[in-house]
């Protein structure tokens, strides 16, 4: 899968995506990863890419002309069939695993990374496809959210986990939280690991599994079970 992250900040992305899983991804050509500057793209010799909003106010907003240039560019250099451009900002829809499975479809997606005050709406309504936050709280700009997407994207391509059911047993993937994991030593200060993952009964460590899931996220997502998501017996 391909990632081009546009963005005035590129420097933000490059030391937390060479690292880890997506390190190995792009290693093993699983992922390719361009990180475009949108400085790059102004049209002035200051390479200016923000600027006062119409109507007064606060802060500073992206204008359209750079992020449009970006995108041309890329689209005319890098050409790819089946693409999604993405707008990174508050206003966007909530990024969830689901968002995740359905994105992990295409070949590439464009991330715009919003910044300062905001985006030129004109970006939103005639540039990105769609517009994702990644939660209900205001970032500084869109490169951390840029880089959960190309992470949680890249934990579902097959082979960038090493293990092919890693992803799918994931927290949400199932629409509920991942179960209680243990490991060695098997006391630790005292406490002990459930017997029934040392027992060799592998239906009866399916069953444990399950309930432990279900019962996480009755206790601290409920939504998940009244919103039909998980399957459940709560």
């Amino acid at each position: 899968m391909k990632f081009d992250v546009v963005t005035a900040f590129p420097g933000m992305l490059e030391g937390p995506l060479g690292h880890s899983i997506v390190r190995r991804a792009r290693e093993s050509g699983l992922v390719e990863l361009r990180l475009h500057d949108l400085r790059d793209y102004a049209s002035d010799k200051h390479r200016k890419v923000d600027d006062t909003p119409y109507g007064g106010g606060g802060g500073m907003v992206l204008m359209p002309g750079p992020l449009f240039t970006a995108v041309d560019d890329i689209s005319l250099r890098f050409p790819e069939r089946r693409t999604r451009t993405i707008l990174l900002c508050p206003q966007g829809e909530r990024f969830d695993q689901g968002h995740a499975l359905r994105l992990s479809g295409y070949d590439r997606l464009i991330l715009l990374c919003g910044h300062y005050e905001g985006v030129d709406e004109r970006v939103r309504e005639h540039l990105a496809d769609e517009s994702i936050s990644i939660g209900d709280y205001v970032l500084t700009g869109g490169e951390i959210p840029a880089m959960v997407l190309v992470d949680a994207l890249t934990r579902l391509i097959p082979g960038a986990l090493g293990d092919e059911d890693a992803a799918r047993n994931d927290s949400f993937s199932n629409g509920r939280f991942d179960h209680p994991q243990y490991t060695r030593p098997f006391e630790f200060r005292g406490w002990r690991v459930p017997e029934v993952l040392t027992s060799g009964d592998h239906a009866a460590v399916d069953a444990w599994r399950r309930d432990r899931a279900l019962e996480r996220t009755a206790r601290v997502r409920p939504d998940l079970l009244r919103n039909g998501t998980a399957e459940s017996d709560y």
